[in-house]
C-alpha cells in the first residue's frame, strides 16, 4: 500500500470514529433527563390513542387520564395538558422555547424539557429552571363533560 493510500484509509478510520463518537453523546445527551419522578405523568401519547386528533374540536382525552399535579403530553397534536389542581386542566405547547425539543416529565407541578433540563410551571407555562428563558405559548382548550377538546 502506498503511502496516499495508506494515510487515506486512516483518514477513513479516524473519520468513522470521530462521527460514530459524536453521535453517540448526541444520543446519550438526549437520553437523560436527571430529573427525579415523584409523581404526575411522563407519559406521551400517539395519534389515535386517548381520543386524540389533530384537528381542534377533536376529543383530546378524558380529564380522568390527566393526573392531578402531572400531565400528558400529545406527540401529534404538540400539546401538554397539566392539571396543576383538582379540576383545573391547563394546556400549553409541547415544545420547549430554549431549542424546540419536546418536554416529556411532568410532575409536582413541573413541566421538564429531557433535552437541556428547562422547567415549566405546569399551571402558568412559566421558565422555572434554564436554559429555556420563555414561557411554553399555551394552547387552547375545553373541559366539558369530562372530555378535553382542543379549542
Amino acid at each position: 500500500m502506498s503511502a496516499s493510500q495508506e494515510s487515506q484509509v486512516r483518514l477513513g478510520r479516524r473519520t468513522v470514529v470521530t462521527v460514530g463518537a459524536a453521535g453517540l453523546a448526541a444520543a446519550l445527551t438526549a437520553c437523560g433527563s436527571g430529573s427525579k419522578d415523584s409523581g404526575g405523568s411522563d407519559t406521551v401519547e400517539p395519534a389515535g390513542e386517548g381520543g386524540g386528533s389533530a384537528n381542534a374540536g377533536a376529543p383530546l382525552t378524558a380529564t380522568a387520564d390527566i393526573p392531578e399535579g402531572g400531565g400528558v403530553v400529545f406527540a401529534d397534536q404538540e400539546v401538554v395538558v397539566t392539571q396543576p389542581k383538582a379540576g383545573e386542566f391547563k394546556a400549553f405547547s409541547s415544545k420547549c422555547t430554549h431549542q424546540g425539543c419536546a418536554v416529556k416529565g411532568i410532575a409536582d407541578g413541573v413541566i421538564t424539557c429531557p433535552c437541556h433540563n428547562s422547567t415549566f410551571d405546569a399551571a402558568t407555562g412559566e421558565v422555572t429552571g434554564g436554559p429555556a428563558t420563555r414561557p411554553l405559548p399555551e394552547k387552547q382548550i375545553r373541559v366539558e363533560g369530562g372530555s378535553i377538546t382542543l379549542a
